[in-house]
């Protein structure tokens, strides 16, 4: 045999393909405060822990702008990504906001209870609202300020009209206590708060508001974590931790309290204090609220060796929780509690750490130091993503200036979708203010997706089943595919980059416009599969954002539907058959212009199928077919009666 026809015989050479560059996820890590890439500890698992609620209160909007952001990148993780995430959270509830709430909450009931007569509680608030205005003056932030005058002006308003001699009825010696809750409290406390010891008083406000904040969140779609761990639960944790820390060199005892070394720990050539906000060391204000209302006298400040020093161990006054300790009876510091329950939770080194963007310094620097101090390393966490502040039209929102919109509120207004989809829009790590604005956006957002959803659902059912649903790709299908393709591309590269889903929420917006057009495009017939492919892949994105929750594969569920099986599936081919047959008689009564059947088909339109939850719309002759629900609609037909009422309205002219 000749060469030639060896050669002829054997494979060519193959030639690899070059190939494009794949994207890398990358996060914007607090700690070189850049996006970096994210490489996790051991292979695909990740490590996360999770600053959780100190539960006090109600769980307002502040707490949903965390925790709905990072459930977004926990499932961008887990579910786009295929990260296997061991997810911890805590729950504080030993702190001294608690301590002075449950005391005062107590002490307050306990006053009621005593049925005190009209003139002893009109004394008893005179007595308190003297010491209220001294602190009221004593007030720097004037935000605060001027919340405390506000409480100071009404309770002396209803003191007034308690005294007068023509009473008003309704002026009670109850609603006298109700409306000075905030003076007359602080007084009891201040005579009494030593006194109260029983546990169970303290236990049984952070029991209810931490169940609270649990269904709080479950409204809110956010996954639960796969460990929660509370602080009164891992006391003996704290004291071995805290042990550690001494014994390291780092941590000093002080009249039955335990600190920490700040200055001895930044001196250490292995270590570095206030990785996160190196330039808000000393700033002895942030310091203070960190050490805790009750933590921050005069006596305290001397046992520190240096004014930037914090508590580990707090040495408990008589009025407050204790547990034992080798320094005596005390509970643990706030900053604590979170290094020994991430500890407990994934070990001595993990992945992610993330916290609200008031957490950074100094809650989030005293973990690191004091983790770095106990376990004598020098990168506790490799990744610290913090969620950008919220707002309220503008204004900075806070608990204890009771400017505060809580998660139940904000459900009576907007379902959780749309609460979502605002958040979508807007950068996870980005100030986010809570308006009328923002929810318009989101409002549009949802309304423009689920068009899109529910016109591609009424095409499907149209469409004829088995191989007559395929059709051949013309020119207007490969321009659509291939826009679809890029967009894919796109969005890969936007959810890399940080997690990206303002860029990301965009072009599938920009996606939803082309297919838009190409549904619109001159009465040509459409690629029914193509479009079907298209919404399933936005679905798919939604679900990945928690914005859809059932498995059904186009769509958002209806609300009376969410998490459970599809109403879709079983009413439509009834709603179809009903439709049809109205399409039907509508085209006779168009042609023999019968008026009253023509209006009993707007009115099976326009009344009858709107309290079933079904939308028909008749264009291009033919009817559209959309299951909307009923909630839904009877919303779009009251914005758009107030749209219309706004518009009616006369315009004021210019002076």
């Amino acid at each position: 045999m000749s060469s030639e026809q060896q050669s002829s015989r054997q494979q060519p050479l193959w030639h690899k393909p070059e190939g494009t560059e794949v994207p890398k996820l990358k996060l914007y890590n607090s700690l070189t405060r850049k996006k970096e890439e994210f490489v996790p500890l051991q292979g695909r698992h990740v490590l996360w822990y999770s600053c959780g609620p100190t539960v006090y209160d109600a769980s307002h909007m502040g707490h949903a702008r965390s925790y709905i952001t990072f459930d977004i990148l926990r499932r961008v993780m887990t579910d786009y990504f295929n990260y296997e995430v061991l997810y911890a959270m805590n729950i504080t509830d030993i702190d001294d906001k608690i301590i002075k709430r449950a005391r005062r909450n107590h002490l307050l009931s306990e006053y009621a209870n005593e049925n005190p007569s009209l003139s002893e509680v009109v004394e008893h608030v005179t007595e308190s609202l003297q010491s209220f205005k001294v602190k009221v003056q004593s007030e720097t932030d004037e935000d605060k300020k001027a919340m405390l005058q506000n409480i100071v002006f009404k309770v002396d308003e209803a003191l007034k009209q308690a005294k007068g001699d023509q009473q008003d009825p309704n002026i009670t010696k109850n609603h006298l206590i109700s409306v000075a809750h905030d003076p007359l409290s602080a007084w009891l406390d201040s005579k009494y708060g030593s006194e109260v010891r029983d546990h169970s008083i303290f236990a049984a406000l952070t029991r209810h508001w931490e169940n609270e904040f649990h269904r709080d969140m479950e409204a809110l779609n956010v996954l639960p974590p796969d460990v929660l761990m509370r602080v009164s639960e891992v006391v003996p944790e704290v004291v071995e931790f805290v042990q550690k820390i001494i014994n390291a060199g780092f941590g000093y005892e002080s009249n039955g309290s335990v600190y920490f070394d700040v200055v001895k720990f930044s001196m250490d050539p292995n270590h570095s204090y206030a990785k996160l906000v190196p330039e808000a060391v000393g700033d002895l204000q942030a310091l203070a609220e960190g050490e805790g209302e009750l933590s921050i006298s005069a006596e305290r400040l001397q046992e520190k060796r240096s004014k930037n020093d914090f508590v580990l161990w707090k040495a408990s006054k008589p009025g407050e929780p204790a547990w034992d300790s080798p320094w005596g009876q005390g509970r643990p510091g706030w900053h604590i509690e979170c290094s020994v329950m991430a500890h407990e939770a994934l070990g001595e080194k993990a992945d992610i750490h993330t916290g609200g963007m008031d957490l950074k310094f100094p809650h989030h620097d005293n973990e690191i130091a004091q983790a770095e101090a106990c376990f004598g390393c020098d990168q506790w966490m490799n990744y610290f993503l913090h969620a950008g502040y919220l707002t309220i039209e503008g204004c900075k929102m806070s608990k204890s200036l009771k400017n505060f919109v809580t998660i139940k509120e904000a459900l009576q207004r907007y379902t959780s979708r749309q609460l979502r989809l605002a958040f979508l829009l807007h950068p996870w790590s980005a100030t986010l203010d809570y308006s009328d604005q923002t929810m318009v956006e989101a409002l549009h957002a949802e309304k423009l997706y689920n068009e899109f959803f529910l016109t591609v659902k009424d095409l499907f059912r149209r469409t004829p089943a088995g191989v007559d649903s395929y059709c051949k790709f013309q020119q207007r299908e490969k321009e659509l595919n291939a826009r679809y393709m890029e967009t894919k591309t796109a969005i890969h590269e936007a959810l890399c980059n940080s997690i990206d889903t303002p860029q990301v929420l965009h072009l599938m917006r920009e996606l939803v416009g082309a297919c838009n057009v190409y549904m619109a495009g001159s009465g040509q017939a459409v690629n029914v599969r193509l479009l079907q492919t298209i919404a399933q892949y936005l679905t798919r994105l939604f679900r990945v954002f928690g914005v859809v929750l059932s498995d059904q594969t186009i769509g958002f569920p209806l609300e009376e539907e969410q998490g459970s099986g599809s109403k879709e599936e079983v009413v439509m081919p009834y709603v179809m058959a009903l439709a049809d047959f109205r399409e039907h008689v509508r085209k006779v009564a168009l042609e023999t212009k019968t008026t009253p059947l023509l209006k009993s088909c707007d009115q099976l339109r326009d009344e009858t199928l709107v309290e079933l939850g079904v939308r028909l719309e008749d264009k291009d002759g033919m009817t559209t077919v959309k299951l909307v629900g009923k909630e839904a609609m009877l919303r779009e037909r009251e914005r758009e009666k107030q749209l219309q009422e706004s518009l009616a309205r006369p315009m004021s002219k210019p002076e």
